[in-house]
């Protein structure tokens, strides 16, 4: 019996099975240069491959919005230029250009900091597996076809394996890369499926048919568990169950202080699909659309039609607040697109506001698409990143503009559209109360204030012990933006992933935090957490 703790859950729950496998073909490219007669062929060849996946694709985006995004990017021009390049210029075989071409855009993913926008790399390359079994003419392993009860194995899985799942047989995942916030950990938590991805050397130590307890809440693996073990896990499985149908019971209750104060709970997303997938857990909002992941997917600075759509269907389907938060590019987000000089420092550099400023007919285009998006629904503006009331003053300029322009051409919008902004540089800190006067709402962004308050890298991992939001510095901060906020009878929220943690609840509770926003699987367990400190349960 061996006991393995890992860090990264990606949905919680337990699993008692036997291990299932999954391995992934060699979809390595055969290169060569080739003559060039040859090079039209092997344009052809990506083609007619492009044109299989699409069809594909279209059938697997009638259920699965994932799909949709994976359709715009095998279709996108970018990469077809790229693959074309690199056979006529470079006079390499089909599969050697898409192969290269794929790793290319993962890259720009793969090389951010924010977890979220980085695990994106795992769809491009998903696109990339589908060509290349096209290209290479063989048929890619389908996990939809276990008879068995089982815990699947894998390097990684991407969602085109993911939805082939049936719960009836897939008990649990485990991979030895993936992250958090990636599709397949997404798709794995609506399945209510345990899942723990990062879990490094646990291929080299597994095999089919070997049994294993998983708790996924807790971070634990027992590979070949004694009897004792056995039955202990059965039993804490069917308390996990019974945990599960609890919590989901508490989600018609509102929390409400003993003063009558109601606390919202609302969720982060990066589109309108996050927002469906997060409709059971019936939160009060959206705290945090992340509008960069338009920009980011696309081969093109986003038009303004192209955004309302996205922004409408968002307000459609948040009947309740909907926060979206403008362009927040720069520091570790790159656009495939657009070239940013070099800087000796990003995180300090031309990033999320001061470029929006600084770019005003784009900053345009995308606040015209929120206000009208603001006709469908009840939806705020954030802006990124302020250091000054000149900053913010500008913006909020910037948005009149746009409303008498919207006003001229007989577009709808809301007139008294909310504006914020995100409260997460010392500056911001030191100014709360100049800046409570001039805002409609804040909202906290801990993950960045922790970094720029305590001068830690949260990507560093040789100082990662020195980042924390408990510190005495952080909560002083987080207490005083909270305070001046109330001082001006405004609302003070917080996006970052403090307000998940339920060991924080009652330190952010006490202090008088309005709005708690977080990924959609941390709302029950905070919802829980809260209604027990205001005596509701």
């Amino acid at each position: 019996m061996e006991k393995v703790y890992v860090s990264k859950t990606a949905s919680r729950g337990i699993a008692v099975a036997k291990i299932y496998k999954y391995e992934e073909l060699d979809l390595s490219p055969v290169q060569c240069k080739i003559p060039e007669q040859d090079k039209e062929g092997q344009v052809s060849q990506f083609l007619d491959a492009r044109e299989s996946v699409r069809a594909e694709l279209e059938k697997l985006a009638v259920t699965n919005e994932i799909f949709s995004a994976h359709l715009e990017m095998v279709m996108d021009f970018t990469l077809e230029d790229s693959v074309k390049s690199k056979i006529n210029n470079d006079a390499e075989n089909a599969e050697s250009a898409v192969s290269e071409a794929i790793a290319e855009v993962a890259a720009v993913f793969e090389m951010m900091d924010d977890e979220y926008m980085k695990e994106r790399a795992a769809d491009i390359q998903d696109v990339g597996k589908r060509l290349m079994a096209q290209l290479k003419g063989v048929q890619l392993p389908d996990i939809g076809n276990l008879q068995e009860e089982a815990i699947i194995l894998a390097k990684d899985l991407f969602p085109s394996d993911t939805v082939k799942i049936n719960t009836d047989y897939v008990k649990g995942i485990i991979t030895e890369e993936g992250g958090v916030t990636s599709h397949v950990s997404i798709i794995a938590k609506n399945l209510g499926i345990p899942t723990l991805v990062g879990v490094k050397g646990i291929l080299g130590k597994l095999n089919t048919g070997d049994t294993v307890c998983m708790d996924a809440g807790e971070g634990v693996i027992i590979i070949s568990p004694e009897e004792a073990v056995l039955n202990e896990y059965k039993q804490k499985k069917q308390e996990y169950e019974d945990e599960k149908q609890r919590l989901e019971k508490l989600r018609d209750k509102p929390v409400i202080t003993k003063d009558g104060k109601k606390i919202s709970l609302c969720v982060n997303v990066g589109n309108a699909e996050d927002i469906e997938r997060a409709l059971p857990v019936k939160m009060d909002g959206v705290g945090l659309f992340r509008s960069e992941l338009l920009y980011m997917e696309n081969t093109h600075f986003p038009t303004e039609e192209e955004q309302f759509q996205v922004y409408k269907r968002a307000a459609e389907l948040c009947t309740q607040e909907l926060t979206i938060r403008t362009l927040d590019i720069g520091g570790d987000k790159e656009l495939p697109y657009f070239e940013f000089e070099k800087e000796d420092n990003p995180f300090l550099g031309w990033r999320a506001i001061r470029i929006s400023l600084d770019m005003k007919e784009m900053f345009k285009e995308q606040l015209r698409a929120i206000l009208r998006a603001s006709a469908f629904g009840n939806v705020r503006i954030m802006f990124p990143m302020i250091i000054s009331v000149e900053e913010l003053r500008e913006a909020k300029a910037v948005v009149e503009e746009c409303k008498k322009e919207l006003r001229e051409e007989g577009k709808e919008f809301c007139e008294n559209i909310e504006t914020g902004m995100m409260m997460e540089t010392p500056a911001s800190v030191l100014l709360a109360e100049e800046f409570a006067k001039e805002a409609d709402f804040f909202s906290i962004g801990t993950n960045d204030l922790t970094q720029y308050l305590l001068a830690v890298d949260r990507g560093n991992k040789k100082i990662a012990d020195k980042y924390s939001y408990f510190h005495p510095a952080v909560l002083s901060a987080i207490k005083h933006i909270i305070d001046a906020a109330h001082k001006e009878n405004i609302k003070a929220g917080m996006c970052g992933e403090m307000a998940g943690d339920v060991k924080a609840a009652e330190i952010l509770l006490g202090y008088g935090l309005d709005e708690f926003s977080m990924s959609a699987g941390s709302v029950d367990y905070i919802r829980e957490e809260l209604l027990k400190l205001t005596g509701n349960i």
